[in-house]
């Protein structure tokens, strides 16, 4: 074979052994076009991405599961994927700073055994009682349940911890929606189930976990008002006009007040065909006389308060 060819069923990813079974001479696998991404495996061109839809938040999160994928090549039968990880694979909401490119997998064992050491990897000593382990999308990881559990010890706001469990218990609200993957009494369960790191704070989210918050936005919305000491405002609310005829589901709202508060993620702001849908649902909710309260990612964490206010000012024009 020549320099630059490698077997076509190798793929982009394999084994020492695997190159050696396939005739492959050492020498070809130190060429400069291959990496090592662990010992004993080496990797060339990724398979072209096939996800021209995605957004760019998809990318990086996928990005981690590919990574975790080429981990579990040779990966030893009694580690599993968990923590932020886990999350990843399960297509959880999780913050930026968790699916940077520089972070190392969180890889875990089951106690006794030794938490995993290894370059690129965060090692984890799970507990047999409180984990338990699946396969998901070819990937052994902890479940729904205990992967939410696990990540009180690594989200650092309480916000972020209670927008992972919303996007855990998410019950279908839209056509293209999944079904949950856990119920809200499965989470209440793990937390109950022994001594978390993380438990108080585990403990005090939990409570505050809904299943109609669709987004991550939505929820530090909600969270951010309550807060403030406001009612708490029901989530993705149907509103039909005087016929039945669909007009909006609301983001948060209280409907006999007839206030609606929409987060308007940047995907609304740079789709321009979404941004004219916005503006047409608002003024038909407007002429229903409903109050609109359009928050944006900039408003709703570089000024909270100015969110509060204009809740506030709408409550009160509403006598509450």
């Amino acid at each position: 074979m020549r320099r630059n060819d490698l077997p076509a069923s190798l793929g982009y990813l394999f084994t020492i052994d695997e190159a050696r079974d396939a005739g492959v001479p050492r020498s070809r696998l130190r060429a400069s076009d291959l990496t090592i991404p662990h010992r004993g495996l080496r990797l060339c061109d990724s398979p072209a991405d096939e996800h021209d839809d995605w957004s760019e938040y998809e990318r990086r999160r996928e990005a981690l599961v590919e990574r975790a994928r080429v981990y579990a090549k040779v990966m030893p039968d009694n580690q599993v994927f968990s923590h932020a990880t886990a999350a990843a694979v399960w297509q959880l909401s999780l913050p930026n700073a968790l699916l940077d490119p520089d972070r190392d997998l969180d890889v875990g064992v089951r106690a006794p055994a030794r938490h995993p050491r290894r370059t690129g990897i965060i090692g984890h000593q799970l507990q047999s009682h409180l984990v338990t382990v699946v396969e998901h999308r070819g990937l052994r990881v902890t479940d729904p349940s205990s992967t939410w559990a696990s990540m009180g010890s690594v989200l650092t706001s309480d916000y972020e911890l209670i927008g992972l469990g919303d996007s855990i218990v998410r019950e279908r609200i839209f056509r293209d929606d999944r079904d949950p993957i856990a119920t809200l009494d499965q989470l209440i369960a793990i937390v109950g189930a022994g001594r978390w790191a993380g438990v108080r704070r585990l403990r005090s989210a939990v409570g505050r976990v809904r299943t109609r918050s669709a987004s991550a936005g939505e929820t530090r919305s909600r969270c951010v008002i309550v807060d403030a000491g406001l009612p708490e405002p029901s989530l993705n609310v149907v509103v039909r006009d005087g016929y039945g005829n669909l007009v909006a589901v609301v983001d948060l709202a209280y409907e006999d007040l007839k206030i609606a508060v929409e987060y308007e993620g940047d995907q609304h702001r740079t789709d321009p065909e979404q941004w004219a849908k916005d503006i047409a649902r608002h003024e038909q909710l407007a002429a229903m006389g409903w109050i609109v309260i359009r928050v944006t990612r900039a408003q709703l964490y570089g000024a909270p308060h100015t969110v509060i206010a204009r809740v506030r000012a709408a409550l009160a024009r509403r006598g509450r």
